[in-house]
């Protein structure tokens, strides 16, 4: 009924055991510290953390560029989330209202499910990093996101 990767997965979590993967993304966030190893000069993405541009990304972020570095990251998430709640307050129609909302539950979704696999308070789940994590698709559907919430915010105005 299951892959065997995600059945893996989830036993890994709900047992409270500690898979490589998980290890070397702390490793990779321990190591870090509060500056970073500095641009591109990752350890871990060489080979011991798989899919280190997409599902691990904030690990190697956190490596490369340190606590400082994710905070930056993720400062700016936050921001395009509440912009987005603020965006849905101010709209007068009650549809735009709902589309600002849903795309800020989306990214704010999308981004606490990656750090929750990253960090082990989620199992993995492949859930990309909204506008960083390597994908084209993703990125897209983000892009298009904005854009909607950037018109809505326009037409607010207009009105």
């Amino acid at each position: 009924m299951f892959k065997w990767h995600v059945l893996q997965r989830c036993s890994i979590h709900f047992l409270m055991q500690k898979g490589c993967q998980l290890v070397n993304s702390f490793i990779a966030i321990g190591s870090g510290g509060v500056s970073g190893r500095g641009y591109g000069n990752s350890i871990q993405q060489e080979g011991f953390l798989p899919e280190p541009h997409t599902d691990f990304i904030m690990s190697i972020v956190s490596e490369e560029l340190g606590i400082i570095g994710v905070l930056i990251i993720l400062t700016g998430l936050l921001t395009i989330v509440l912009r987005s709640f603020k965006i849905a307050q101010e709209c007068k129609s009650q549809f735009g209202s709902l589309i600002s909302i849903g795309i800020g539950s989306m990214i704010g979704l999308q981004s606490i499910v990656n750090l929750g696999g990253v960090t082990g308070m989620f199992p993995l789940t492949g859930t990309p990093l909204p506008f960083i994590s390597f994908g084209g698709s993703s990125l897209m559907a983000n892009l298009i996101a904005m854009g909607l919430l950037i018109n809505i915010s326009i037409f607010n105005k207009k009105r």
